[in-house]
């Protein structure tokens, strides 16, 4: 359709109608200036800690940090680069490591002449 618009089979025979809201209208009230996450800062994330500084570093790796750091030490010849006893902190260095690893091995064999 041209210009990405959908129109209904009615406005093929050329009745345009739209659609009533399925939203009921908020009161003008309700919309607070002083609160708005467009525009006001956000707080400090979480995600922007290092691995080891967050408040869950110190608990066990989850079940998916240790499957994925099975995975990329198998590809990298590091079994020694998986151990069950890990934390979350140190699964998530590891992790970042392997994967810079097996990124940089990847380029250089992709910039040889084949």
């Amino acid at each position: 359709m041209p210009g990405g618009l959908f129109l209904p089979a009615r406005a093929k025979r050329g009745v345009m109608t739209l659609a009533p809201s399925r939203r009921p209208e908020l009161p003008v009230h309700s919309m607070s200036p002083r609160k708005n996450p467009k525009l006001d800062p956000q707080p400090a994330s979480n995600a922007e800690k290092a691995p080891q500084e967050r408040v869950s570093g110190q608990e066990p790796m989850t079940g998916a940090q240790a499957s994925y750091l099975k995975t990329l030490s198998e590809q990298a010849r590091e079994p020694d680069a998986y151990d069950e006893a890990l934390t979350k902190a140190a699964a998530s260095g590891r992790i970042a490591a392997l994967k810079a690893k097996l990124a940089k091995e990847k380029n250089a064999g992709s910039e040889r002449p084949g």
